[in-house]
């Protein structure tokens, strides 16, 4: 009598299958450290172009998100934090952009008025 071992091939492929996909669902994602570092740096070049004056709302919730995030790194919840880590990071680049905007826009008024009166103190001086 041959014994026969085909019909164990297709069940070591399962197993090994099992196997691969039950170490693949316990290996957990490193923490964001890098993504924390980036939003904390987010927020503080926001703060540095003065969004506390132009963009109060949205570095407000730039710091409340980076807040969020630190909190859920401290409990342990990694994707979360990666999630709300990502997510102040663009509301502070968002901050940034419109304190740029309006401080462009502030100078820019600023020297259109100087253009304005020195055109009114020349044709005086005519």
């Amino acid at each position: 009598m041959n014994t026969s071992f085909a019909h164990i091939r297709p069940l070591l492929q399962g197993v090994t299958l099992a196997g691969v996909l039950a170490l693949a669902g316990c290996a957990s994602t490193p923490p964001p450290t890098e993504e924390l570092a980036a939003a904390q740096l987010s927020v503080a070049r926001a703060g540095d172009a003065d969004a506390d004056q132009y963009a109060p709302a949205d570095i407000d919730q730039a710091r409340m998100a980076l807040r969020q995030a630190q909190s859920a790194m401290a409990s342990d919840r990694s994707d979360e934090a990666r999630t709300l880590a990502l997510s102040a990071s663009a509301l502070a680049d968002l901050a940034h952009a419109r304190a740029r905007q309006a401080a462009t826009e502030a100078e820019l008024s600023a020297r259109r008025a100087e253009i304005t009166n020195l055109r009114q103190r020349l044709q005086v001086e005519e």
